[in-house]
């Protein structure tokens, strides 16, 4: 049993391995390839027809499924390179089993399940061929009709190539994953390079002025005790500035935050042929507030990426009655993932600020997200008080 697990243990490079790392990824992923076993029924319900004239199926299937279940099950745990191998012994097995069962036809379309999922899309046609019609001249040997002949060419051609175009499309998505995350990296790369060259602007020169009347007041306090003073007051009241343009600057880099966000989204989203507009990301809002919009307007854009396959998108943020909210729209199919581990997280971080999350889809005419957050009082006086040019300078 343990020999038997340890050769079914999931490899990250392998189909299922794979489909784990991806968006979609969820506790029934891993037990994808079981479900499709249900057809292995053909296995045991075509040598029962009468005219079939097979007499000994039975015990040369019971002995062939054993084998074929690791073989394809492996198929999917294996790293990738493995893959076409464990198919062609999927193959082997109905090629083996045709003389005893008619059905046996099935392990053939197994195998071409498999094959697509190994080398590129051409080769796995050719592959699948490869497989299929040897079958198909073993069972015209035989004197199978030209219907049954025909159902099974259908059959795994069908199968096989769902599955290569299932293949493609994890691939892209893949490529747009790894796209999202070097521009993310690549963002914030730029942001700390920023934060470090406006730090530098601006303590370089005050933290200088400090030093060097501290240093003056230092020697005047022997000789002129009310220049010393002077000298002192001026110390403080730099102070005081240089303490207001810091907090100044974190409040543009709070703000910087979502602006860089919404530049990644829109990188994200045109990269994938939508176009994207945003309005509202330069006002000032509270950490927290600001992180947690971030992280929904990055959720809600990978959404639309991956599954809205809409034409166009815009992205508001917007100050009144004490709050700030964001909306998403866009004119996809209006499908919304209700489960998603992405839209829950979502949810329970804008609840955790006291605010509220809605999600409104129409199929055809696309999905809006409106995340609203309730702004603490003085919060709400300082920035939503504030006229336009006056608020674009605190942030």
């Amino acid at each position: 049993m343990d020999m038997t697990l340890a050769f079914l243990k999931i490899h990250p490079d392998s189909i299922i391995g794979r489909r784990l790392r991806g968006p979609d990824a969820n506790a029934r992923t891993r037990f994808t390839p079981l479900y499709s076993l249900i057809w292995t029924i053909w296995l045991f319900l075509s040598p029962l027809y009468p005219q079939a004239g097979y007499a000994r199926w039975l015990w040369p299937t019971l002995a062939s499924f054993p084998v074929f279940l690791l073989l394809y099950l492996r198929g999917f745990t294996a790293p990738q390179r493995q893959i076409v191998p464990h198919a062609l012994g999927v193959a082997v097995l109905g090629y083996l089993l045709i003389d005893f069962n008619p059905g046996a036809c099935t392990y053939i379309i197994y195998a071409c399940a498999l094959f697509a999922f190994g080398p590129s899309a051409p080769k796995a046609l050719a592959l699948m061929l490869l497989a299929l019609l040897p079958c198909l001249a073993i069972y015209g040997w035989l004197g199978a009709p030209w219907q049954f002949l025909l159902s099974i060419g259908v059959m795994a051609l069908a199968v096989g190539g769902s599955n290569i175009a299932f293949r493609s499309t994890q691939i892209k998505s893949e490529q747009l994953q790894q796209t999202h995350e070097e521009i993310r990296r690549l963002a914030a790369t730029a942001e700390r390079e920023r934060i470090g060259r406006d730090l530098h602007d601006l303590l370089g020169h005050t933290l200088s002025l400090i030093a060097l009347k501290s240093e003056l007041a230092g020697k005047l306090l022997a000789r002129d005790v009310v220049a010393a003073r002077r000298e002192i007051a001026d110390v403080e009241r730099t102070a005081r500035e240089a303490l207001a343009q810091v907090r100044g600057a974190i409040t543009g880099m709070r703000a910087a935050g979502l602006v860089g966000e919404a530049a990644s989204a829109r990188m994200i989203l045109e990269s994938a042929g939508v176009r994207f507009s945003s309005s509202g990301f330069d006002q000032a809002i509270p950490a927290e507030h600001e992180h947690c919009l971030a992280l929904a307007l990055r959720e809600a854009a990978t959404n639309i990426q991956r599954h809205a396959k809409a034409a166009s998108a815009s992205a508001r943020m917007t100050l009144a009655d004490q709050a700030v909210e964001l909306s998403v729209h866009d004119d996809g199919n209006g499908v919304i993932h209700a489960h998603g581990n992405g839209l829950n997280g979502m949810r329970e971080r804008v609840e955790a600020l006291g605010g509220s999350l809605q999600v409104v889809g129409e199929r055809g005419k696309g999905t809006t997200l409106v995340a609203r957050l309730p702004l603490p009082t003085r919060v709400s006086a300082e920035v939503i008080g504030l006229p336009g040019p006056q608020r674009k300078a605190h942030a």
